[in-house]
């Protein structure tokens, strides 16, 4: 049984669910409690089948979901929305439902629901547009890590660019051309500004991420995903002077726009959905990111952090 603290969050095994759900917990700055949920394979059928109900669920999980109900659940992605709903409903509807991104059903009986623009939004009262993704990059935890990060990390050449490769999503292939291009361009750039490159793969990085990794000519620390020791991600935000990024990941982009420095974006049209693109437009008609252009440019931006938006939406209209 979960302890009756205030908050419930909704986790699930998708690293961008989980971090955009913990990013506006984080962001609220209130006691919360993590409910971490797994699926059986009835969750592949759309949200209007599985109502408002459990059954997609495993078991443990279900046995998670009981009285004493919180005050309010947050969730993120298509999958958690039923369970959500299943909550409020055992609980008498008091609960109250936030949720990130599309819920797939039954719009109308969550308290908030915060879409990113290039979801294409509908119009509700209970509906708010946001810029890419929410995360949990708050100030506190990008100067924790440069704290800890930079003294392993400054003998690099200053301007260091941090360089996070993503990989093939469902719909498209990232292919050794890419990543030949990507590897030799970032590495120009490096060399044009003087500085070094701070790479990181990520978890859809494939066997095309060593050539990225071997068309490298420049100084650089290089991680790769599951390698050992501490995952230096936020570590290499942290402490970079410019960050470039691959655009197959929504929640890569807008993490690396948490940051104030920087921030170019790798969108072979290849590679790029319909989807990614409009987020990329999004980013750029705002000011945050630039396309990828291979120059270090002195393009400064405020930063990017939509978890703060909706916990004050929260506090503000839900919580008062």
């Amino acid at each position: 049984m979960v302890d009756n603290n205030r908050i419930w969050v909704l986790l699930d095994n998708r690293a961008g669910n989980r971090s955009q759900a913990l990013g506006v917990a984080q962001a609220l700055m209130l006691p919360y409690t993590k409910v971490d949920i797994s699926y059986n394979s009835l969750i592949q059928l759309p949200n209007i089948f599985l109502g408002e109900t459990l059954i997609g669920l495993n078991l443990s999980s279900r046995k998670k979901l009981r009285a004493p109900w919180p005050k309010l659940v947050i969730s993120a992605g298509r999958r958690s929305a039923s369970a959500a709903l299943a909550i409020k409903k055992m609980a008498n509807d008091k609960p109250l439902l936030v949720h990130i991104m599309q819920p797939g059903l039954r719009q109308y009986k969550f308290d908030l629901i915060a879409i990113p623009a290039h979801d294409n939004p509908p119009i509700g009262h209970n509906i708010i547009p946001i810029i890419g993704a929410p995360h949990a990059l708050s100030e506190d935890v990008i100067s924790q890590a440069r704290k800890s990060w930079m003294p392993s990390l400054e003998k690099l050449p200053a301007p260091r660019i941090a360089v996070f490769c993503g990989g093939s999503t469902r719909r498209r292939k990232f292919t050794e051309s890419m990543a030949r291009e990507f590897g030799e361009h970032v590495s120009k750039m490096a060399i044009r500004a003087g500085g070094s490159l701070m790479v990181s793969t990520s978890r859809r990085s494939g066997l095309e991420s060593e050539v990225f990794i071997d068309s490298i000519r420049c100084p650089s620390r290089v991680y790769r995903w599951n390698d050992q020791g501490e995952n230096p991600y936020i570590g290499f935000l942290a402490c970079a002077d410019g960050i470039v990024v691959s655009g197959d990941s929504i929640s890569m982009c807008s993490e690396a726009c948490a940051l104030p420095v920087p921030v170019q974006i790798f969108a072979p049209s290849d590679l790029i959905t319909a989807k990614h693109a409009r987020c990329h437009k999004n980013l750029y008609d705002a000011g945050y990111a630039l396309p990828f252009n291979g120059i270090l440019e002195d393009h400064k931006h405020p930063v990017l952090n939509s978890s703060s938006i909706i916990a004050e939406t929260i506090k503000e209209t839900l919580l008062k």
